[in-house]
């Protein structure tokens, strides 16, 4: 039998594969993240969340149950490149599950060589996406190391799933009635299954745990700033997780960040997926707003282009790709100009910009007024158009040249 390390939620697919793994036989170590899904509880309540998870899993048979606070390197190492790249998959989605994947393979990876374990194990099923994600994150680091897939090789419903926690005493907190899938960091919380697999349903208002719905939503919009350092987000002084922590707040206060969405998945078939994304969706408001402030016409567009290939290899699982690394190093020089603050008004589930500064802004107001301060040298408009029409105009004239031949 293997040593496995298990990446551990605590929820119900992988609690029930700890069960299983320990009743096959296998040594397992469960590995908990603390990717910031239970900052929005107040008080001591979050640190009790997690130490929850850890007894748990000992309760069940682990040989050990290791938590590792990594909020920080989540936002750091991952979610902040994200931001630099505008990362929204298919436009919508700002790739909170996508992100903690290849973070979670890294984590597997290191838990396993502290242990001098030989193998890894993970909940996803074949038809999902972290499967390809976190495995290919292990191969990218340690390929020696076997990845172990159970719910993959023998495929387990909710309904089963459900059934055999309650027939092994396995604590889960998902029922017949309310079998949503949660998925929550600091970045965002996804929700899936349930009702919410036929898309016509709306989503139940008891999906939704970060964000407010209009009744509940202050009656008043309130302004936010969004300050920026060589491309680094804060809020309020605040910086990292604190910020997010923050941001997901007062955000989802005003109902920021609900999407539900009909995505593409790796492998092929689409799927229903509803998040709650307040404070990242934000900040990526505020970083394009930034954007168009400092960044000349020809960056802006180019970038366009490929922050829509960088989101779709984060959400692909190729994290490890050398084009990945290679749009951070032009994004980080980009970001060597993102310096200025950004201000938000909040307000019935939209976050709108209305006001950005910044020292290297190319706007120029004599330039662009209409007003008794203008610099702007009108005459030399003519000779621009005349240049820049230059192919239409040729090319109008030959086709106007070739159908007077044709007709006479």
């Amino acid at each position: 039998m293997s040593r496995v390390v298990l990446a551990y939620s605590g929820g119900l697919d992988t609690s029930v594969l700890l069960k299983k793994l320990i009743d096959a036989g296998h040594d397992v170590i469960a590995m908990t993240a603390n990717l910031g899904e239970s900052d929005h509880v107040t008080g001591e309540g979050a640190e009790a969340a997690l130490e929850s998870v850890r007894r748990k899993a000992l309760m069940l048979g682990a040989k050990d149950a290791v938590l590792l606070d990594v909020r920080e390197r989540f936002i750091q190492d991952y979610c902040q490149h994200a931001l630099r790249a505008n990362a929204l998959y298919e436009g919508i989605y700002p790739l909170s599950a996508s992100l903690s994947r290849p973070l979670l393979a890294d984590l597997l990876v290191e838990t396993a060589e502290e242990f001098h374990y030989d193998a890894v194990a993970h909940g996803c099923t074949g038809k999902g996406n972290d499967q390809v994600r976190i495995e290919v994150g292990v191969r990218a680091r340690a390929p020696h190391l076997k990845c172990i897939a159970p719910l993959r090789d023998e495929p387990l419903s909710r309904p089963d799933a459900i059934a055999y926690a309650q027939k092994h005493n396995v604590p889960i907190p998902h029922t017949l009635d309310k079998p949503f899938s949660v998925d929550a960091n600091l970045w965002g919380r996804s929700i899936e299954a349930g009702v919410l697999e036929n898309p016509w349903n709306a989503p139940p208002e008891e999906a939704y745990a970060w964000t407010k719905p209009p009744a509940q939503q202050p009656g008043a919009p309130e302004e936010i700033i969004i300050d920026f350092t060589d491309g680094v987000p804060s809020y309020n002084g605040a910086t990292g997780a604190k910020m997010m922590a923050q941001l997901n707040a007062v955000t989802g206060n005003h109902g920021i960040g609900r999407l539900d969405v009909i995505e593409d998945r790796v492998v092929g078939l689409k799927s229903r997926e509803v998040y709650e994304c307040p404070g990242s969706l934000t900040l990526i408001a505020a970083n394009k707003a930034l954007e168009r402030l400092v960044l000349t016409r020809d960056e802006l567009r180019f970038k366009a282009t490929v922050d829509q290939k960088y989101a779709e290899m984060i959400y692909d699982g190729q994290w490890s790709s050398p084009l990945r690394t290679a749009l951070d190093a032009f994004n980080a020089h980009l970001a060597q100009r993102m310096t200025g603050s950004v201000r938000l008004s909040l307000f019935h589930g939209q976050a709108v910009v209305n006001g950005s500064k910044s020292p290297f802004a190319l706007y120029d107001e004599g330039l662009a007024t209409y007003g008794a301060g203008d610099t702007f040298k009108h005459d030399a408009a003519t000779g621009f158009i005349e240049i820049v029409g230059l192919p239409i105009a040729a090319g109008a004239g030959a086709v106007a040249k070739a159908t007077l031949a044709c007709t006479t």
